[in-house]
């Protein structure tokens, strides 16, 4: 039953959940930003400015040669680390064009950092490999994180798991897609054999059918216990495993079910019936199995530590082959933003819409407290893991892309050296400004779509 207190009380955790989630996401982020400061500090690189967020600065404090602050948009960070870019070759081509200009112009603004007494405390002074080590060491902190709030989240809370204890009986049966499913009570509604309404007594028109579940008596919270005799385990995920299989090939078998309910065991005769079944995501292999109309409760079940790196490596390599994906899903992303069409839940999420995930989870009533937190730090686990992984991308102005470039002058000295030629001297960065911005571009229009739809057709949790 409705009330306004429950209301209330919901709209007050969702805000909790998104504040925290923003929370999160700031550490994160400074977090990523202290990796590359401490390393640059340690190689003697000078560092004038700290930042966390965009935009207008809201604080700041200088400490030392180091200013400190927060900006008001938390989407980001930075630091500013004195000769980025290096000075211009002396064989550098001096005819004007509007792209040497370009590079020209960035150059000289990275360059007015850069006071006499510097020295070779800039960036670009200093051996290939302390650069790669410095701007690695901030998506290295990201994955640090990850790998903590994940074991967190495995070890202390456990991640949810079937059991054999039935949740939810179907009262009917639907056609894959009825138009009905979603309606109060989608039983009691006439449908033809497609899905389709229809108007009772005409042919092919009918209530749909009681579920095999219902009709043999099964209830949520009954616990299976046996099937045909034969005891079923009740180790979370095995035993429903055990359950479905034995469901799955039976259809029109009778099976007889050992149940607990209220303490005491009774058995059930249920008969499952022939449904087509979709074998792969894509929907294009199916078939035809047993069903009877039954959902299984799931619990939290802790993980030992030994689990964590099998466990994070999965969730590694769907994070990997979510960001491959992200070109092909954007057509789809724009119809969901513009045109109506449905979101699709796997395609890329920005970060509004795991803000408004983590309220959901927050305000979802058949949380407990514990599930609650332990589902808001798998998201921060997640979030960790993508920043890792998208920084990594070898590609400027990413740090993906300034570890590819002093690898790639590293190359570069060696060929020298192999063939007796001097050393070619610091790779210039500037040269890659153009595609920087084309970058930057690319990824500020992805991030405006994804927040126009995570605002008007957002994922949400469930």
């Amino acid at each position: 039953m409705w009330s306004p207190e429950a209301e209330l009380s919901g709209i007050l955790l969702t805000i909790l959940g998104i504040v925290l989630f923003a929370l999160g996401l700031m550490f994160s982020i400074a977090f990523h930003e202290a990796g590359h400061f401490w390393w640059a500090r340690k190689f003697g690189m000078r560092v004038p400015q700290f930042m966390v967020g965009f935009g207008p600065t809201v604080f700041s404090r200088r400490r030392g040669e180091t200013e400190y602050g927060i900006k008001a948009v938390p989407l980001g960070g930075y630091i500013r680390i004195v000769g980025m870019i290096p000075p211009a070759e002396e064989n550098e081509s001096k005819r004007a064009t509007r792209m040497r200009s370009f590079i020209a112009e960035v150059r000289g603004q990275a360059l007015d950092d850069v006071l006499p007494t510097d020295g070779d405390r800039v960036f670009y002074k200093k051996p290939w490999w302390q650069r790669v080590i410095v701007m690695f060491a901030g998506p290295f902190h990201n994955l640090v994180l990850a790998v903590v709030f994940f074991t967190v989240f495995l070890v202390g809370f456990g991640i949810p798991e079937v059991t054999t204890t039935v949740s939810r009986v179907n009262d009917c049966v639907l056609p894959a897609g009825a138009v009905t499913a979603n309606a109060e009570n989608p039983c009691s509604i006439p449908i033809t054999p497609q899905g389709e309404r229809c108007e009772a007594g005409v042919a092919g028109c009918a209530l749909p059918v009681r579920s095999p579940a219902a009709e043999a008596g099964l209830r949520a919270g009954d616990t299976i216990l046996a099937i045909d005799g034969e005891p079923v385990s009740q180790e979370p995920t095995e035993g429903w495993n055990a359950v479905q299989d034995a469901i799955r090939v039976s259809a029109d078998e009778p099976l007889v079910l050992t149940v607990e309910r209220d303490g005491r065991e009774r058995e059930l005769e249920v008969t499952p019936i022939e449904n087509l079944a979709y074998l792969d995501e894509e929907g294009e292999r199916t078939a035809v199995v047993g069903f009877v109309g039954i959902s299984p409760a799931a619990r939290q079940v802790r993980q030992p530590v030994s689990e964590v790196p099998g466990q994070l490596g999965s969730m590694v390599v769907t994070s990997v082959q979510r960001l491959a994906e992200i070109p092909e899903r954007i057509p789809q992303l724009f119809r969901a933003t513009f045109l109506g069409e449905e979101r699709d839940p796997l395609g890329p999420i920005g970060v509004v819409g795991v803000s408004r995930i983590s309220g959901d989870v927050f305000a979802y009533e058949e949380f407990t407290a514990a599930e609650k937190i332990g589902y808001f730090i798998s998201l921060l686990a997640g979030m960790n893991l993508v920043l890792f992984l998208f920084n990594l991308l070898p590609v400027y102005p990413l740090d993906g892309g300034h570890v590819a470039g002093a690898l790639y002058e590293k190359a570069r000295a060696t060929v020298a050296r192999l063939r007796g030629r001097p050393d070619p001297g610091p790779f210039d960065i500037a040269r890659l400004m153009p595609v920087a911005y084309a970058v930057a571009g690319a990824f500020l229009a992805l991030s405006l779509l994804l927040f126009v739809a995570d605002i008007v057709n957002p994922v949400r949790f469930g």
